[in-house]
């Protein structure tokens, strides 16, 4: 999920797309398309699947209304993204002012600012109606997933997130509330066995961490989802440790955000052809399918597969193009249970 931005000075797309019948098998596994008005009709024309996150208490109706009403092209996700885990109340509290300072432990030295944003900001849930929220979502959506969830380290809180531009308050949401409210999410994914979009944002080896944690706490019950670090900003060199330790980590790319770094295919090049998918992060559906394919473009160019101009039920293996290899990929990451995660929980055992 990123903030609204131009993205023309982010890649050179070409515009141009591929025939349906390739289209139908290219899967968007992270987009936001209610954060924006969505035309029927665009909807009705949307070429390809997407993966439509859900990210605070008033998108997740309008993520069930979506996959209601188009159950073949959207695959839901359901969670609370990091950037509002502030509005999330770990236990009861005593009022709405008391649980901000709570939360912004240096209230009193930014006194004006504090009572800036307040206006701004709703009454506090409780995590355990967050989660029962999620719970009964995620129960009526069988092919749903949890998302967007995770941690930032970078985020500061503004005063008006609905607001553009409404400014940036002194203010971070503690990365301990942010992993406690991601944690309480995990622990109902690894329960439901439900795959996870995820959100990680300098914090490398908090990432690193929290997955070989996961792993041990959740045992058999971990190895049976999947995990997508989406838009992922990882080091190739932690990208293959996590890789390494963890058979059932994927992680997704986007032009909007990946490509504002070289970075973005060192990682491509360091990936796994089998654990690597695309997404758009984009909020505009009419834009999700053009961002997609940009990135479909950049794998295929960077892991020198190539890029299907038609469709072809049966391909021998070594003539698979990048839209194959991918959608192979969005397969085996739907279908979880993932083998060799024992091992690795042993080995992680044994190391601490």
């Amino acid at each position: 999920m990123c903030y609204e931005h131009d993205i023309s000075d982010t890649v050179s797309h070409r515009d141009t797309l591929p025939p349906p019948s390739v289209l139908r098998h290219v899967v968007d596994v992270h987009c936001h398309p209610t954060d924006s008005e969505i035309p029927v009709k665009s909807m009705d024309n949307l070429p390809i699947i997407i993966g439509a996150m859900s990210t605070l208490q008033a998108d997740q109706g309008l993520v069930r209304d979506l996959a209601t009403a188009f159950p073949d092209k959207v695959v839901p996700s359901f969670g609370y993204h990091p950037w509002f885990t502030h509005w999330i109340a770990l236990a009861s509290y005593e009022s709405k002012e008391s649980h901000y300072r709570h939360i912004f432990k240096d209230a009193d030295e930014h006194p004006e600012a504090f009572q800036k944003l307040l206006v701004h900001l709703p009454e506090p849930v409780i995590l355990r109606t967050i989660l029962d929220d999620v719970r009964q979502s995620l129960m009526t959506f069988p092919s749903a997933m949890l998302g967007e969830v995770g941690i930032d380290k970078a985020f500061r809180v503004p005063y008006d997130y609905f607001t553009s531009p409404g400014g940036l308050t002194p203010f971070t949401i503690p990365f301990e509330h942010q992993l406690a409210i991601l944690e309480a999410q995990l622990d109902l994914a690894a329960e439901l066995g439900r795959n996870v979009s995820m959100h990680s944002v300098k914090s490398q080896m908090a990432t690193v961490e929290l997955l070989d944690r996961m792993a041990v706490k959740h045992g058999e019950h971990w190895t049976k989802i999947s995990i997508d670090i989406h838009s992922c900003g990882l080091s190739p060199q932690t990208w293959l440790s996590i890789e390494r330790r963890h058979p059932n980590v994927f992680l997704s790319l986007s032009t909007v955000i990946n490509s504002r770094s070289p970075n973005h295919r060192a990682l491509i090049a360091a990936c796994s052809p089998r654990r690597i998918l695309v997404e758009s992060d984009c909020h505009k559906i009419e834009d999700c399918a053009q961002r997609t394919w940009d990135m479909v473009l950049i794998v295929a160019e960077v892991k020198g597969w190539p890029v299907e101009s038609s469709w072809e039920e049966v391909v021998d293996e070594s003539q698979q193009g990048v839209v194959r290899h991918l959608e192979n990929n969005w397969k085996e990451f739907v279908q979880g249970n993932h083998v060799g995660l024992n091992k690795i929980i042993k080995r992680t055992t044994r190391e601490r």
